[in-house]
């Protein structure tokens, strides 16, 4: 969780992993099912279970929360495994994505409805690195199936601006670009902020040594603020996406850095609150290189309503910088 959080302090950084392309039965290109070693961990009832079975749980949520860490090639094909098992099950299903932002959707829906190519897209639309191996399938999976993918991230250059000159930045943004933003922002330097800052803490800056603690406190809060926003925007998208749908009640399942919901903190208890009653799940997946000798400590039973271990070569720990 260190690590995921030494990639948020830049805001705007991803990196990712590795699939394989085949085509869907309606012609639109994914991803080839593949094994993906892994174990998952049931911490409700403080046993290992399956895959299948908490797919089968997570089938009666409202919201879906999985958390990953960006550079795990074996988690981006799990995401795939767990989005369809749930299409097995489900039949409104929305997809929402940290990985895109809101000033994209309508370019990503055009794409979704193929008024556009996939070059324009992309060209347009500031996918994160790798895109390709670790985010496409994904869509490719949702757009096969005609689903609304939602970019439910607040715009990168926002974020950044937050994170060096405070909240105040947003009163500055016109109507249009404000827009992009949560309209609602709750940021209390509460048990989230105290993981935020103990994560900072661990991992020091460039320059912070030079830095006096008042200096050091205040570049703590706007990385924070930052973080918040971009929680709070992701919440609201996902809660707009969920009740935009009638008739139906959907299951809206959300990819984004496990920091952003490990705890059922972020934007899970974000996404709570401005859906009541709704029932949120969260997926945390812990990339490791051994999957035989797994022991969940207590604070890790606390992250998520299920633990899927991933698989990670020992040399593949070399690329690990991820996962806001």
């Amino acid at each position: 969780m260190r690590v995921s959080v030494v990639i948020l302090l830049g805001v705007l950084l991803a990196a990712s992993a590795s699939a394989q392309t085949s085509t869907v039965p309606d012609g639109h290109p994914s991803v080839a099912p593949v094994y993906v070693p892994e174990r998952v961990f049931d911490t409700g009832r403080k046993t290992f279970a399956d895959l299948e079975a908490m797919l089968a749980d997570l089938t009666y949520a409202d919201v879906v929360f999985v958390g990953e860490q960006h550079d795990d090639p074996n988690s981006h094909r799990l995401e795939l495994a767990v989005l369809e098992g749930l299409a097995r099950r489900r039949g409104a299903i929305i997809l929402s994505l940290e990985m895109f932002e809101r000033d994209v959707q309508t370019i990503l829906d055009d794409y979704l409805a193929d008024r556009i190519t996939e070059e324009a897209f992309l060209k347009q639309s500031r996918p994160w690195p790798r895109y390709q191996t670790d985010y496409r399938p994904l869509v490719e999976f949702a757009k096969a199936r005609g689903w609304t993918v939602v970019a439910g991230n607040v715009p990168r250059p926002t974020a950044s601006a937050i994170s060096r000159t405070g909240l105040e930045h947003l009163q500055s943004l016109p109507p249009d670009q404000r827009a992009h933003a949560a309209r609602e922002l709750r940021c209390p330097f509460d048990d989230y902020f105290d993981r935020f800052d103990e994560t900072m803490d661990a991992h020091p800056m460039p320059g912070d040594e030079q830095k006096s603690a008042a200096e050091k406190r205040q570049t703590t809060e706007r990385f924070y603020f930052a973080q918040c926003v971009k929680d709070e925007t992701m919440a609201e998208s996902i809660a707009e996406a969920y009740t935009r749908v009638a008739d139906v009640r959907p299951l809206v399942i959300h990819f984004n850095g496990a920091f952003h919901s490990d705890f059922g903190l972020g934007a899970a208890t974000r996404t709570a609150r401005r859906l009541r009653g709704a029932r949120v799940k969260v997926v945390t997946l812990v990339p490791v290189t051994d999957l035989d000798r797994i022991r969940p400590t207590k604070d890790d039973r606390k992250r998520a309503d299920y633990l899927v271990y991933t698989y990670r070569a020992p040399a593949e720990r070399k690329m690990t910088n991820s996962g806001r």
